[in-house]
């Protein structure tokens, strides 16, 4: 018996891969879980953020200046209470 040759797979980049449908409003995204967050009367705090995400400490703050402050525009309001932690919540989205 004679050996072949490997089969050569033929590559396909210009094609579209089927994907899942997903229904408006089925899924949320992080950032939009965040805003929705931010925009209680009594806002959020940065341990709310990340149970909310699962991101780290400084991926919240990262999110809070980027995108909240400079890339949506959005008033971002701090607030530290004597006996809490800060508080951040957006002015005008509700």
């Amino acid at each position: 018996m004679k050996p072949t040759a490997p089969k050569q797979r033929a590559h396909n980049r210009g094609a579209a891969r089927p994907r899942g449908r997903v229904e408006p409003g089925a899924a949320k995204t992080k950032q939009q879980a965040c805003l929705d967050l931010l925009s209680r009367p009594e806002g959020a705090t940065v341990d709310d953020l990340q149970a909310a995400t699962g991101w780290q400490q400084h991926s919240v703050r990262g999110f809070l200046a980027g995108a909240v402050k400079k890339k949506l525009g959005l008033t971002l309001l701090s607030e530290k209470p004597d006996a809490g932690p800060r508080r951040y919540r957006t002015a005008g989205l509700d």
